[in-house]
């Protein structure tokens, strides 16, 4: 067991050591705003009792549970977030349901044009995806008009697949 100077809080190095999570871990744990740690006078991050027993309760939860840490981190925005969680219990109790425009023939064709055109979207999320079935789209017309203030891919979002460029985890990095 470590063993610390008399304080009443630990820095993050020191709670990193006796709790098992690296200092990385902890403050990605206080991003996605599982656990916020005090500060100190100059800015450092301070773990008192308190923090570290929340720090270990997530640990046993995960463990418990099998569930990741982004999991837990999602549970978390759901319950801050009324317009996502409406989404998301609406979608989980939802059914398909064919749109009335779509003859029941053309159905899975209409459901295959929108699935290309959402992968094409996330492939390129700046280009214009032409709607080949939009009469009103000319070959020739070479107008923008997508909007360019989607800026996804610099959003540093610990819950995101990707994080500040790095792959996610459980992928294997590319060999140079």
């Amino acid at each position: 067991m470590l063993t610390f100077a008399a304080m009443d809080r630990l820095t993050v190095r020191e709670a990193a050591q006796t709790t098992g999570w690296s200092p990385r871990m902890l403050r990605y744990i206080e991003a996605v705003g599982l656990v916020a740690a005090d500060r100190s006078a100059a800015g450092y991050r301070l773990y008192g009792p308190a923090e570290l027993q929340r720090l270990r309760t997530l640990r046993e939860l995960l463990t418990t549970h099998g569930v990741e840490l982004s999991e837990v981190g999602f549970a978390r925005r759901m319950r801050l977030d009324d317009r996502l969680r409406a989404a998301i219990d609406g979608w989980i109790v939802g059914a398909a349901h064919r749109p009335a425009a779509v003859a029941p023939a053309e159905w899975l064709r209409f459901e295959q044009h929108k699935h290309e055109r959402l992968l094409a979207g996330l492939r390129t999320p700046t280009a214009a995806i032409p709607d080949p079935d939009d009469a009103a789209t000319d070959a020739t017309d070479d107008t923008d008009d997508t909007d360019d203030t989607d800026d996804t891919d610099d959003i540093d979002d610990p819950l995101t697949a990707t994080h500040r460029g790095r792959p996610p985890r459980g992928t294997a990095k590319e060999s140079a």
